[in-house]
C-alpha cells in the first residue's frame, strides 16, 4: 500500500484555480517535497491531503483512507507541522506536549514514555522546563515536530518547515527530519520554496507551478534531465542571432535564453568554451563572460517553470 495516492485532485476558488488535476504517489517511508514558489498550490495540496479542505474533484487516500469520506482515520493516522506556529508560548516546552497528548487521549503511562522520547529526538530534553516563549525560533519548530510524533503517526506533513529560520537551524532541523525518518521510518511529505532545502532532504521531488505538477523524480535525476553540462554565455550584443546558430550545433542539446544570458545545455565531452569562442569570433560576437558547470537542482527547477510559462505564453 502507497502511504498516499493522488489521482486528478483539483480545488477551485472562485475563479482561481489553486491546484490543477495533479497526481502522484508517495511511498511509505519516502521523504517527498514539493518545491515551488508562493502560490504554486504546495499548501493547498497538502491542506486536501490532511483533510483541513475539501477538493472540489478528484480522489486521494493517504494511509489507505479516502480523504473526502474518512476524514477522521486519516487524522489519527497523521499529524501536520504548519507554517504558523501554533504553540502556547506561557506554557514549557514538555508542558506543551503533555496539553496535546491529552487532547489526543494518550494513556498517563503512554504519555510518560513518549514525551521524553520525543524531546530527546529533536534535542530539547534540557530545554523542556523552559519556557516556549524564551525559544529561539528553530526550537520552537523543533518542539512542534515533537509534537506531532507523540501521536507516532504514519505520515508527517511539513508545511514551509524552515520558513524564516538563519542557515544554520535550518540545516540542523533538516538533520532531525531525516534523524526521524530514519529511526522511526515516518513518511514525511514536505512543502518548500527552497531549491537546497528539497535537495537535501528529498527522496523525490514534485515540481509545482500554477496549480500543476510539471514534473517529478529524484533530486538527481531532475539534475541529470538537463544533460551532462550547462554553459553560460553573456554576450554585448547579438544574443538572439549567436542562439540561432548554436541551435545547429551538434553537441548542443538545448538553447535558452534569460535575463541577457545565453543557457546552453551540451554534452560532456570535456569543456567546450573554446568552441564558443571560437564560433562567436568567427561571427562577429563579443562575450563579456562564459562559464560551463553541472547542473545543479536550481537549474533544473528554473528550467521547468520557465518551460511552463514559455508555454502558457504561446497559448
Amino acid at each position: 500500500m502507497k502511504a498516499i495516492e493522488v489521482k486528478n485532485l483539483t480545488k477551485v476558488f472562485g475563479h482561481l484555480v489553486a491546484v490543477d488535476h495533479i497526481s502522484f504517489e508517495v511511498e511509505e517511508g519516502e521523504i517527498f517535497g514539493f518545491l515551488g514558489a508562493n502560490g504554486a498550490g504546495k499548501t493547498t495540496t497538502m491542506m486536501m491531503l490532511a483533510t483541513a479542505r475539501t477538493p472540489t474533484s478528484g480522489t486521494a487516500t493517504v494511509s489507505g483512507y479516502d480523504i473526502t469520506r474518512d476524514g477522521s482515520k486519516i487524522r489519527e493516522s497523521i499529524a501536520v507541522v504548519f507554517e504558523e506556529l501554533s504553540l502556547d508560548v506561557d506554557l514549557t516546552g514538555r508542558e506543551n506536549l503533555d496539553f496535546h497528548a491529552r487532547m489526543y487521549h494518550i494513556p498517563k503511562k503512554t504519555r510518560e514514555e513518549r514525551i521524553p522520547r520525543a524531546l530527546e529526538l529533536v534535542g530539547l530534553k534540557t530545554k523542556q522546563n523552559m519556557l516556549v516563549k524564551h525559544y529561539s525560533g528553530g526550537m520552537q519548530r523543533r518542539l512542534e515536530i515533537a509534537r506531532g510524533m507523540l501521536n507516532q503517526p504514519r505520515i508527517l506533513f511539513l508545511d514551509e518547515p524552515t520558513l524564516g529560520l538563519d542557515v544554520q537551524t535550518r540545516r540542523m532541523l533538516w538533520d532531525y527530519a531525516k534523524k526521524l525518518n530514519r529511526e522511526s521510518g515516518t513518511t514525511i511529505l514536505l512543502t518548500t520554496h527552497y531549491v537546497e532545502e528539497a535537495d537535501y532532504l528529498c527522496d523525490r521531488i514534485a515540481i509545482l507551478e500554477q496549480g500543476k505538477i510539471l514534473v517529478t523524480d529524484t533530486p538527481g535525476g531532475l539534475k541529470n534531465s538537463l544533460g551532462d553540462s550547462l554553459l553560460s554565455v553573456k554576450l554585448l550584443q547579438g544574443a538572439d542571432e549567436l542562439a540561432k546558430l548554436l541551435r545547429e550545433v551538434n553537441w548542443v542539446k538545448e538553447v535558452n535564453q534569460r535575463d541577457g544570458w545565453l543557457e546552453l545545455t551540451v554534452d560532456s565531452e570535456g569543456t567546450r568554451i573554446p568552441e564558443i569562442v571560437r564560433l562567436s569570433r568567427e561571427h562577429g560576437f563579443a562575450i563579456s563572460s562564459i562559464s560551463q558547470y553541472k547542473p545543479s537542482l536550481e537549474d533544473a527547477f528554473l528550467h521547468y517553470v520557465s518551460r511552463k510559462l514559455e508555454d502558457k505564453n504561446h497559448e
